[in-house]
């Protein structure tokens, strides 16, 4: 596997749940890609992809999953200056947190 001709950072998601969100932190302007399983080996092949995302201008970067299945992050320097360093974390959702108390 060759890979694009320019650097990036991935991150395996594994599988993930329709809804589930996910905050990339940069430390540069990078574009950040979420992408199913079929859409990165398409990437890493060189070839047409499909992703959620784009160029992240302001850190942190949310994204949700759309689709039940196995997800990628794909943090990439291509049209900027230099790879940012990033991290990745999964958010809990509002239907994953606990329920509020109500006033009474």
């Amino acid at each position: 596997m060759t890979g694009p001709n320019f650097r990036f950072t991935h991150y395996d998601l594994n599988l993930q749940r329709a809804g589930m969100a996910i905050e990339v932190t940069l430390n540069a302007v990078n574009n950040v890609r979420l992408m199913n399983a079929v859409n990165f080996q398409r990437f890493t092949e060189r070839l047409d992809f499909k992703y959620v995302g784009g160029v992240a201008r302001k850190s942190p970067v949310r994204l949700v999953i759309p689709d039940n299945g196995h997800w990628h992050i794909i943090v990439d320097a291509e049209g900027h200056h230099g790879l940012a360093e990033s991290s990745v974390k999964m958010l809990a959702t509002p239907a994953m947190q606990s329920p509020q108390k109500k006033a009474s």
